[in-house]
């Protein structure tokens, strides 16, 4: 009967389609890795992998047996986990993907409450802008919006992901009032290039009564991050369009002002996405039922909605 040190390698690299993405996730080395899946192979009888110099990719046979092992394995290996972390105790390193701005002004504030009530684990935090895959990059935990739900996930919606328009007195007092959406052309414009398809991504605001229209933008500024788009903002230099958490500390201080306030843009849900076999590690488990508790307790559904 195959073990772990051989199963675990095959399901790994099939997922990455490389033995050495497969190699940093198990912490083995890359020769390791291949030896284990070597292994098995002559054991079994037949060839999993067709290997090339660049990749790896499936045999119809390694495709069959993937999909007959993968989820009794990843159950067996969330059991082991579950019982050998501190007598069932959620305990671990736990890694997790967010956006730096949501991170550090929304949660990690929350990070003393949970490492007092779970001492065993250690979050490890991955604080960039853009979509992860899970699965591939061996994320325990994800927080963001619009990550694609690939076979295994699950999402948790744990706030609205409303954007909308801010500038600062400053700016406004220099332009005059803005009363309607054909007022907008006497703002200098900011806007944000995509990291990851280097557009300037086109949005459709959501009126007092449901009508849409369409936000037409000529950028007299342009960046790549939220950050920089908010701290734009705040120096004065024009009206940006940016989620309701990035800039609800500034609204709130006076620093910037809503710009026609009953409009926004509604861009689905900010969720938690985190595994969807029934036997979670416990860790993953401790942070999904704590962060999802706090997210009500605090009334973020409101809190992070553009209509108050």
């Amino acid at each position: 009967m195959e073990t772990f040190g051989n199963l675990l390698p095959f399901v790994r690299s099939a997922e990455t389609g490389s033995f050495s993405a497969a190699a940093r996730r198990l912490g083995l080395t890359p020769a390791a890795v291949s030896r284990n899946v070597a292994q098995l192979e002559a054991n079994l009888g037949v060839r999993l992998f067709q290997r090339s110099t660049r990749r790896i990719t499936l045999t119809e046979a390694g495709e069959r047996f993937l999909v007959n092992v993968c989820g009794g394995l990843e159950r067996v290996q969330a059991a082991i986990a579950d019982v050998t972390s501190n007598a069932g105790e959620p305990a671990g390193v736990l890694h997790i993907s967010a956006a730096p701005g949501f991170a550090r002004d929304i949660l990690l504030p929350l990070m003393p409450a949970f490492l007092q009530c779970y001492p065993g684990i250690v979050p490890e935090w991955y604080l960039e802008n853009r979509q992860v895959d899970l699965v591939t990059e061996g994320f325990d935990a994800a927080i963001g919006g619009g990550i694609e739900l690939a076979p295994g996930l699950v999402a948790r919606n744990i706030a609205p992901a409303h954007l909308i328009l801010v500038a600062s007195k400053a700016h406004l007092a220099e332009r005059g009032r803005i009363q309607r959406l054909e007022d907008l052309h006497k703002l200098d414009h900011l806007a944000m290039r995509s990291v990851q398809t280097g557009k300037v991504r086109s949005w459709t605001l959501q009126g007092p009564k449901g009508q849409q229209r369409a936000l037409e933008l000529s950028p007299r500024l342009l960046v790549n991050d939220p950050q920089a788009l908010c701290q734009s903002a705040l120096l004065g230099l024009g009206v940006a369009l940016l989620a309701v958490p990035d800039v609800l500390p500034y609204l709130e201080d006076g620093r910037l002002q809503r710009v026609l306030p009953d409009w926004y843009v509604n861009a689905g849900h900010i969720a938690l996405y985190f595994s969807s076999q029934k036997l979670l590690p416990a860790k993953t488990r401790a942070f999904v039922d704590f962060l999802v508790a706090h997210s009500r307790e605090q009334d973020w559904a409101k809190r992070f909605a553009a209509r108050q």
